[in-house]
């Protein structure tokens, strides 16, 4: 399949700051692999998820032969996530999330199980926690709060917040605050230049403005939707250094831009099928992705672009990969 001109779109109220103002900008170095060597002292911590562990590698520190695991989280055990305080929140198997906050002093955690926690690096507490039906991605907003895509409704007693994008307070028990519909929601994007909150579903990427964000009423307000190449939309990520995104689908890797509302396949991973998530560094501008192994969901590796490598973790169900690299 080639990549497509422009992709037809619908605009959905008014495109707010600026959006069709700006000119497309050209990709930046780190859309592409360049083979160059790691800049010394750049970050190479991997965050990795999949099971009902979630833990950091260090790419620089080797350990029987293998990245060493410098971090490691489990809900299991932690005393704020009881059954008794948080009836769901021994269900943190099946991670479908892991993005840095603050740094790397803080993980932010989903899981298709339908836990949300934002977790403390240095002690591992659970600075907040929620449900959200099959949660797949999650994202910390203005006002310490913290939007999430959750997929498809699993069969509990109550839909609650199936196909949405639901916002929270980022404290505790978390407190919901707003919530939008979203078809297969599987990415979430915070865009600080823009001040939008970007959400990728099974056929298109929205576009919501923080409305009301300090009142008591605040909403999610929707001014833009562009439909997706193909469905099966799956990842969505930030090309740092660029105005570009990362979008999976289900045969398919994109680079879309924000300005034109334009997809072009990725030059590198633009034909491969089954890919669950793309992380830019963009400290060395390497690429890890996790690419679906033999029909399964999951993979036993992470795959590294500039320069190319492998992350074999056998034995494991690898879902995603996000490099700890401060957003600039």
């Amino acid at each position: 399949m080639s990549a497509p001109g422009t992709v037809a779109f619908l605009a959905v109220g008014i495109l707010l700051w600026g959006l069709c103002t700006s000119a497309a900008t050209p990709p930046s170095a780190a859309a592409e692999p360049t083979g160059k060597v790691q800049p010394a002292g750049a970050s190479q911590e991997l965050i990795v998820c999949g099971g009902d562990e979630v833990y950091i590698l260090d790419l620089s520190q080797q350990e029987n032969g293998s990245p060493k695991k410098v971090w490691s989280w489990r809900a299991a055990g932690r005393p704020e996530l009881t059954k008794d305080v948080f009836p769901l929140g021994w269900e943190f198997n099946d991670s479908t999330e892991c993005k840095p906050v603050d740094g790397g002093s803080k993980v932010l955690i989903a899981c298709d199980t339908q836990g949300i926690a934002l977790v403390e690096r240095a002690t591992g507490r659970a600075l907040f926690y929620a449900n959200v039906e099959s949660a797949h991605s999650a994202e910390m907003l203005p006002g310490n709060r913290v939007a999430v895509a959750g997929s498809g409704y699993q069969g509990t007693a109550t839909p609650r917040n199936a196909d949405s994008l639901t916002v929270f307070e980022a404290v505790g028990p978390g407190k919901e605050v707003c919530r939008a519909a979203l078809p297969g929601g599987h990415g979430v994007v915070w865009d600080s230049g823009r001040q939008m909150l970007w959400a990728l579903s099974s056929g298109d990427i929205r576009a919501y403005r923080l409305w009301r964000w300090e009142s008591d009423e605040p909403s999610l307000e929707m001014v833009l939707r562009v439909r997706l190449p193909e469905g099966g939309g799956h990842d969505l990520s930030p090309v740092p250094g660029s105005p570009l995104m990362m979008v999976t689908t289900g045969n398919h890797c994109w680079l879309f831009d924000p300005d034109t509302r334009e997809f072009r396949l990725h030059p590198s991973l633009g034909e491969k099928r089954g890919v669950k998530s793309v992380s830019v560094n963009g400290a060395t501008q390497q690429i890890a992705y996790v690419q679906a192994e033999g029909g399964n969901w999951w993979a036993e590796r992470v795959r590294l672009l500039n320069p190319n490598d492998e992350l074999i973790r056998p034995g494991e169900h690898v879902y995603k990969a996000r490099w700890n690299v401060p957003a600039k």
